[in-house]
């Protein structure tokens, strides 16, 4: 059995449960929507989180080149802040949600680019290695979650300036809103949400995503030799 890579030296000291993201989290995002955020088949903005899961094949180190399939040739780089849970929350209050985090890290949830938000496709958030993981830092490294700068470069040229803020659910009530539907276990990692203005990139090229507090994440686009198969998500370790 190989090594899990996402170790890291406090409690859960290791990412082994799931990675979930949210969709419309920032307040442009959903703007640049527009009117067709009110009809079919959205027919009305999201009343609660809109998540979805990163199975397993998705997840990879940065030392880990990302295949770029041939029937997707650009990805989109979903700079993301993760917040990885310490301890199971269910049903957690908004005041005391951040009380359940760990710790903080960087995350490329790339995805093949597309318009729908609806149900999102399993063929366009979960090609296999498009969870890149960075490395993990203490929750008590970061002062303000909901306020950090975010940059994306390619080939190390800024093509993205963003930041943790404008946020439709800050960190805490997202966690408060999640759990009260669903629990959260230590291991397991919930992301911030993408920013509008993602940018995208294509095999050959190296992206790197830059968050105050929480360093640098890099890794390498990489050509695939076929399109990329999504698998079904293990039973958690």
């Amino acid at each position: 059995m190989q090594p899990n890579p996402f170790t890291f030296g406090f409690a859960p000291y290791r990412l082994s449960g799931t990675v979930y993201g949210v969709l419309l989290n920032h307040a442009p995002a959903l703007a640049a929507l527009g009117a067709a955020a009110s009809e079919p088949p959205y027919k009305a903005p999201p009343k609660a989180p809109v998540l979805y899961l990163k199975p397993r094949n998705t997840l990879a180190a940065p030392t880990a080149s990302t295949e770029v399939p041939a029937d997707a040739p650009l990805l989109q780089i979903g700079a993301n802040l993760g917040a990885v849970i310490g301890r199971t929350a269910c049903r957690v209050a908004e005041g005391d949600a951040l009380s359940f985090v760990a710790g903080y890290v960087i995350v490329d949830d790339l995805s093949v680019p597309h318009d729908s938000f609806y149900r999102p496709s399993v063929r366009h958030k979960a090609r296999d290695g498009s969870c890149v993981i960075g490395t993990v830092v203490s929750r008590d490294q970061v002062r303000d979650a909901d306020a950090l700068a975010v940059r994306v470069f390619v080939d190390g040229v800024a093509v993205q300036i963003a930041d943790t803020g404008q946020r439709i659910r800050p960190l805490a009530k997202l966690l408060a809103d999640v759990t009260e539907f669903m629990t959260l276990a230590p291991g397991d990692i919930l992301m911030l949400g993408t920013s509008a203005g993602a940018a995208t990139a294509r095999a050959g090229q190296r992206v790197a995503i830059e968050i105050d507090g929480l360093g640098r994440l890099e890794h390498a686009l990489a050509v695939g030799s076929q399109a990329a198969h999504c698998h079904a998500l293990e039973p958690r370790a």
